[in-house]
């Protein structure tokens, strides 16, 4: 080359590929170790991307670590509800109008375009469902085909692309799987909290949807949401502020639905009740949501479950759950619009969701008026949480069909 002088940077892109598709490959690239800013790594980022969809597609049947082997601060027991580090959480992007590849990725990082539509116009939605271990160290995830159909859901009405419902599924298992030492052990009372989130990663300024998308499925050991487990718990109906409004997005997950209830969840807390009840918002007479979770009203003399029928509310796994088992319980479930007035006849109440499972509330205070509920947690809150962590936990057989096996 020296001698002939021809060293320009064509030939030598020629050269170089020529010897890259002829070097033999014996041993399997991790997506972990792609580096998408090297030139030559990328010359071969299609071929092994390909092996790695298929290692990541069959991980969670070839390799099962035992759940709750992973060094943690303090006892799986006493876990709460909050971020912890764990080995990895999976990625996939949406780019020219198709899915790349799903990839493990180690850092608890995001690079991000500073014009992206998430941060600019809040283009983001997520989902959140829990990974269970069983008694003999299998894991199960509880209904993600649930999950995956509510994403759908928000990417629709946010303009972003659907996640395909076998990849939904394929993805949580592989994180699960990865992360399987996390999975807090059977009779901890602890969950593998999976947190999908679906993001516009492409910059655009004008308002419009993002050219690019990033997926991602989060995974963190968890214990309860609220402290105490399941002491009832004081909750405040919101009157100076809006959760949603009629044909929002209150009825899917997207991010901004959540950051509305900041200040006045916070204000309520300093005010002594740890959760806020949310009326609807054009007339401030009916009963909608909690904070983040579903409302549900027990009368017990009527064997009835009563819960909220709304536009505005989003429609909850876990209390779709609660009412298959209500009926199953012989109870008639009841799904309609509920008058604050009403709350003077339910014995129980519960606040219900992924994340707390199940909390009994004590009393709700509207202004000067105050609704008590029982003091201790009701008969029928007891015999609805059981049996669905019976589910969860393997001690119950699921005639539902729900629990999604791992490995």
């Amino acid at each position: 080359l020296q001698s002939t002088k021809m060293y320009d940077s064509s030939f030598l892109l020629l050269l170089l590929s020529a010897f890259l598709q002829h070097k033999p490959t014996t041993s399997f690239v991790h997506p972990r170790a792609f580096n998408v800013h090297s030139p030559i790594k990328s010359l071969h980022l299609t071929r092994e991307t390909e092996v790695a969809r298929k290692t990541i597609t069959s991980l969670h049947s070839t390799d099962c670590p035992l759940p709750g082997t992973a060094k943690i601060d303090g006892d799986w027991s006493d876990l709460g509800f909050e971020f912890l580090p764990t080995k990895s959480h999976i990625k996939m992007t949406y780019k020219d109008g198709a899915w790349g590849p799903l990839e493990f990725v180690d850092e608890p990082y995001i690079k991000l375009h500073i014009g992206a539509t998430s941060l600019h116009y809040g283009q983001a939605c997520f989902e959140g469902l829990k990974a269970f271990a069983h008694e003999d160290d299998s894991v199960y995830i509880f209904r993600p085909d649930e999950n995956a159909k509510r994403l759908q859901s928000s990417c629709e009405r946010t303009m972003m692309p659907v996640v395909p419902h076998a990849t939904f599924i394929e993805a949580c298992k592989a994180v699960v799987t990865d992360n399987m030492a996390y999975v807090p052990p059977y009779g901890s009372n602890g969950a593998l909290y999976l947190r999908p989130l679906m993001f516009g990663s492409g910059p655009r300024i004008g308002l419009q949807p993002a050219d690019e998308y990033t997926f991602l499925i989060l995974a963190i050991p968890v214990g309860d949401y609220y402290k105490g487990g399941l002491n009832p718990t004081a909750a405040m109906v919101i009157e100076d502020y809006d959760r949603a409004a009629p044909r929002g997005v209150g009825n899917v997950k997207v991010a901004g639905n959540y950051v509305a209830d900041l200040l006045p969840n916070m204000l309520a807390k300093k005010q002594g009740f740890p959760i806020g009840l949310y009326l609807d918002s054009a007339t401030q007479t009916k009963i909608e949501e909690f904070s983040t979770s579903n409302f549900i009203g027990i009368d017990n003399a009527n064997k009835k479950y009563v819960t909220p029928i709304s536009s505005s509310v989003l429609p909850s796994i876990t209390n779709k759950s609660l009412m298959d088992i209500a009926k199953d319980e012989g109870m008639t479930v009841e799904q309609r619009d509920i008058s604050v007035s009403e709350l003077a006849t339910f014995d129980e109440c519960i606040a219900c969701g992924t994340a707390v499972v199940v909390t009994p509330i004590g009393k709700i205070v509207k202004g000067d008026d105050i609704y008590k509920f029982s003091e201790e947690t009701g008969e029928t809150t007891m015999k609805l949480y059981n049996r669905v962590r019976d589910i969860q936990n393997g001690k119950e057989e699921d005639k539902f069909g729900w629990n999604v096996k791992v490995c």
